[in-house]
């Protein structure tokens, strides 16, 4: 499928980001929204073709709602200005790791990883990279993986974290209170649709670096079944 318009529709609400206008193009909006739902219904069975748990899900239980929670926020904008996506087992609100799929003129991108993730998790993250982190290196220095996503991204502490020393050998990964790989989409790409390609590539070649985090995040000893 196309997406022109949705890129155009989303040029333009961030241009009126208003109630007014979403109100006067409200059915614009409506076909944009199941546009995009039908490129996630697709992601979702390709990934249901490795990962069987992906089938379960809905494209509405991975795409995030339009509106901003503007409560605590100085900006009172209502509208998010991109379209955006989250694959993990048990939705968008799951703690394990996913995928990401962003529209944003501009600014598109795939990713994958874990973002922000609540404190037992992160410590569980950081115990497997405290015994692990030379698998976790080899991971991300692999050519496949250095050469498409480039360095680990995510939010950082300044200092090292509670528990372990400031000469950890892996001092950098254990800094991280985010754990993610992202590649840009160029606006080109969603035109014409090929970015459903580019993302399903993304997250084949990102399968070592979620396993690793599955694992760290798994309390029990069953098979990592998640991509």
């Amino acid at each position: 499928m196309s997406n022109k318009d949705l890129l155009t529709f989303l040029t333009e609400l961030s241009a009126n980001n208003s109630k007014e206008w979403m109100d006067e193009n409200r059915t614009w909006y409506v076909h944009e929204r199941a546009s995009f739902l039908e490129v996630v219904a697709e992601i979702l069975v390709a990934l249901s073709k490795v990962e069987p748990r992906f089938a379960e899900l809905r494209p509405k239980d991975c795409m995030f709602r339009q509106n901003r929670d503007i409560r605590f926020s100085a900006n009172k904008a209502p509208y998010k200005t991109n379209m955006a996506a989250y694959f993990s087992i048990g939705g968008k609100k799951a703690e394990g790791p996913g995928y990401y799929l962003h529209i944003q003129p501009g600014a598109s991108m795939v990713g994958g990883g874990v973002w922000m993730p609540p404190a037992p998790i992160l410590k569980k993250i950081r115990q497997e990279i405290d015994y692990s982190g030379q698998e976790l290196a080899q991971i991300l220095l692999a050519g496949e993986i250095k050469d498409t996503f480039g360095e680990m991204q995510g939010e950082k502490l300044k200092t090292s974290p509670k528990g372990f020393e400031k000469d950890h050998p892996y001092i950098e990964y254990l800094r991280h209170k985010s754990f993610v790989l992202s590649q840009p989409i160029a606006d080109t790409d969603i035109r014409s649709g090929a970015f459903v390609a580019i993302a399903l590539e993304a997250y084949e070649k990102m399968k070592p670096f979620h396993s690793f985090l599955s694992r760290a995040i798994n309390t029990t000893d069953e098979e990592d079944l998640l991509l």
